[in-house]
């Protein structure tokens, strides 16, 4: 039977990922209305920028913690609390829309809330899989997993669109906002559903005692000593997060500026999006034909995809027609997209499950972190330069940080994990009764 058939036969792996389908479906019309509403309250891309910063910065600091509870406690648990918590936030916020009160402060704050609920749901919602499924099953579920992500970022951006076209983005004002009150109401409902769908999945197993007894603190402290003194764990997890804290941090703002002031509005900041997850979607279909085809090995082949994207980035800044920038940014997820998979799988095996927890949190850190802090700068340089100059310059970045990481750190010797040979699951044990 092969890892795809066997995953379709498993209630466990089919109801996770049928709630994260919905949930994630449902974060795509906040990650389009949020930063588009916060525009339309001040109209200045500096306050968006801090916004994102204020957003990720409690993120950053907490994910730390989250990943050692998710360890302590179980994915399932943390995960299910988080859920309930961005349920009533996402449920204030499209009241607030709705009835005209909206105003940046109580958004910030509501903001900040998501943000405390993200730092323990990001590592609980990606240690979930090796807890769900059999270790020789892992590449595929990942695989799927992620595919199903992608199609939510094709889809839920165009919904989003449609649902800001017929009903309103805000731009002539609150009254005009319904839309964007919808769309966080939608994002609520799908928490509510994904809870329903995540209270059936059933984890392999409970988290080892000794990691139960380990204080906070000393559990995080052994995550980061353990990523310390593993070289090549150490230097990728410092790439990834450079890349993302210039990458990532511009695009934040550079995105809803580009929509804003070039394009259509909100409509085509969903077109945008939706192209980029069009894009690794197809990135993951082609890894899945071509398979472990790499140019040399995992870490050259993700230098040059890192390279090539930088390329793609410069001319986005030049763009005037939305076609023009769908093109590009959907050729930079092909590219993203073709390697995510190998990247999560090749962390997830490199590390003892009793660790995963911890190490996906730290990764998650890394990756995120400082993208907040340089989406408030980005925010601040959109005052200064162009858009044209912002994306070359993240464009000309990511290309000569691949360039030298290819010439003078381990990243170029990253190496495919091996699969582990089939063995019987062990017996499930509901989390719950930790």
């Amino acid at each position: 039977m092969s890892d795809k058939q066997a995953l379709r036969r498993d209630p466990n792996f089919t109801w996770l990922m049928s709630g994260g389908f919905i949930s994630a479906l449902g974060d795509q019309f906040t990650l389009i209305a949020l930063p588009w509403l916060v525009l339309q309250l001040t109209g200045d891309p500096l306050a968006l920028g801090v916004m994102v910063a204020a957003m990720g910065v409690p993120r950053a600091i907490l994910i730390l913690f989250g990943g050692a509870l998710v360890d302590r406690y179980s994915p399932k648990r943390v995960l299910m609390l988080t859920k309930h918590a961005n349920t009533v936030l996402l449920a204030i916020l499209a009241a607030l829309v709705l009835l005209e009160r909206a105003s940046l402060p109580l958004v910030a704050a509501l903001g900040f809330g998501m943000s405390v609920a993200s730092a323990f749901s990001i590592p609980a919602g990606t240690s979930m899989l090796p807890h769900t499924v059999a270790p020789q099953h892992l590449p595929a579920a990942n695989a799927t997993m992620m595919g199903m992500r992608q199609l939510t970022m094709l889809g839920g951006p165009l919904l989003a669109g449609l649902l800001f076209a017929l009903a309103g983005d805000g731009s002539a004002g609150q009254g005009d906002a319904q839309g964007l009150g919808l769309a966080f109401t939608i994002d609520a409902l799908s928490y509510i559903v994904s809870a329903w769908t995540l209270a059936r999945v059933k984890p392999l197993a409970a988290a080892p005692k000794s990691a139960q007894k380990e204080s906070v603190f000393r559990s995080v402290g052994a995550g980061l000593a353990t990523v310390w003194h593993d070289r090549t764990l150490r230097t990728a997890f410092f790439y990834w997060g450079l890349c993302a804290c210039v990458v990532g941090g511009l695009m934040q703002v550079a995105l809803p500026l580009l929509a804003s002031e070039r394009l259509h509005g909100a409509s085509a900041l969903a077109l945008l999006m939706g192209a980029h997850g069009a894009g690794i979607l197809a990135g993951m279909a082609l890894s899945g034909v071509l398979g472990k085809r790499r140019i040399v090995n995992l870490g050259i082949t993700l230098l040059v995809v890192d390279g090539l994207s930088g390329l793609l980035l410069i001319p986005m800044g030049l763009v005037t027609q939305s076609w023009q920038g769908m093109l590009l940014i959907a050729a930079i997820g092909v590219l993203g997209g073709f390697i995510q998979v190998a990247v999560f799988t090749w962390i997830q095996q490199r590390v003892a499950p009793a660790m995963l927890g911890r190490m996906m949190a730290i990764f998650m850190f890394v990756f995120m972190g400082l993208a907040p802090l340089a989406a408030a700068a980005a925010g601040w340089l959109a005052t200064l330069m162009s858009l044209a100059t912002l994306f070359a310059g993240a464009g000309v970045f990511l290309a000569v940080a691949a360039l030298l990481a290819w010439l003078f750190t381990p990243m170029s010797t990253l190496a495919d994990a091996a699969l582990p040979a089939a063995r019987p699951a062990p017996a499930r044990a509901d989390a719950d009764a930790a």
